[in-house]
């Protein structure tokens, strides 16, 4: 690390940044609450990035990034604050996004997530998939639940990262963490390693491609607890991107092998406060009960969504009922939380029903 970039980094955290953006012949931008920022006396050449990134690479990593002009990384600053970096090629030159990491693990209360979720660190198998846009918090969610496996159970938990985000100490678990580019190659190879590695508890960084996909539902099907990610906008979409990636000759019986082992979805937006300081996770739970199994296995995904609105006591909730809750509770304000409802209707619908007043739809 250069001392030019270490110092950008203790910036970052002096702001309370969440993340930085770095780019050749540019000033440094920072994300703060929400909201980026140039930071003054920031400007950097081309030159001056490129020494940055490579100075953050080992041999094998600096050949991924020859190979696919973008890699992941972590980095830590000698007091302890940690940062995941994303080096990237854009019009020739190299850029980079780097996303500050939380130093403690906090509780699904401190990161005001359903406390129901607890739930999710208590299964023995199957598979569990987090799903939300870059930068919406999948990663701290499973860090918490991680964690709280790691405190409450005597188990060996295996982790596989595109960078090692969240380091985690042996507390009641043996807990193992795995890097792409520095011990691993692949998710792939890493999940079908993992077989002999004798884990209770798996955790897959990202589904990036078929085969992470084929190994990680393999894992479930023999008696493994799977954690991942996906980048789709909800729960129900998840399985579709699941499905559809694999070969039209497969997906009925990888829908079927869905239905068996997949425990639960749940899909994750960060909506900025009232306030504008922080930002709230509004999420859509989707939890897999003999009635949903089925309607994975028969190929009826619009049906799902009627049974996650009707699955409450399952602990379901749709996306639209997580936005009226934080509405009512005063967390964000109506017209922020409209903007990434789904069923507009449905929305207003449920915040009416909990508010005192009465929100008016837009005309049209």
């Amino acid at each position: 690390m250069t001392p030019e970039f270490e110092t950008l980094l203790q910036r970052c955290v002096t702001l309370a940044a969440s993340d930085l953006h770095i780019s050749a012949n540019l000033p440094v931008s920072a994300r703060i609450h929400g909201r980026l920022e140039i930071l003054p006396d920031s400007f950097l050449t081309a030159e001056a990035v490129h020494d940055m990134a490579r100075a953050l690479m080992n041999h094998a990593q600096h050949q991924a990034f020859e190979r696919d002009c973008t890699l992941d990384l972590a980095v830590s600053l000698p007091e302890g604050h940690r940062f995941r970096v994303n080096v990237y090629r854009e019009r020739g030159q190299t850029a980079m996004a780097i996303r500050r990491l939380d130093e403690t693990f906090r509780t699904l209360a401190e990161l005001h997530l359903p406390a129901h979720m607890d739930e999710l660190a208590t299964l023995r198998d199957g598979l569990v998939l987090l799903t939300g846009p870059t930068g919406s918090g999948k990663s701290t969610t499973l860090a918490t639940l991680i964690h709280r496996i790691n405190l409450t159970r005597a188990c060996h938990i295996l982790t596989i990262e595109d960078p090692i985000e969240y380091l985690h100490q042996n507390q009641k678990s043996v807990i193992h963490q795995r890097e792409l580019y520095t011990d691993v190659p692949s998710f792939a190879q890493a999940v079908r390693a993992a077989m002999r590695e004798d884990p209770d508890v798996i955790l897959v960084g990202e589904m990036r491609d078929v085969e992470t996909m084929r190994a990680a539902i393999t894992a479930a099907e023999t008696g493994h607890l799977v954690f991942s990610t996906l980048h789709t906008g909800d729960t129900v979409g998840a399985m579709d991107r699941m499905i559809g990636l694999f070969p039209a000759g497969e997906q009925e019986s990888v829908r079927h092998q869905l239905s068996m082992v997949l425990r639960a979805v749940v899909a994750q937006r960060l909506l900025p406060t009232r306030t504008g300081i922080g930002r709230v996770p509004a999420v859509e739970i989707l939890r897999v009960t003999p009635a949903v199994a089925n309607l994975i296995r028969t190929g009826k995904p619009q049906q799902i969504y009627s049974a996650i609105e009707a699955g409450t006591a399952h602990g379901m909730q749709t996306m639209e009922q997580s936005l009226a809750g934080l509405v009512r509770d005063g967390f964000v304000s109506y017209e922020t939380a409209r903007m990434l409802a789904r069923d507009l209707q449905s929305f207003h619908d449920r915040v009416n029903m909990m508010a005192d007043t009465t929100f008016m739809p837009p005309a049209g």
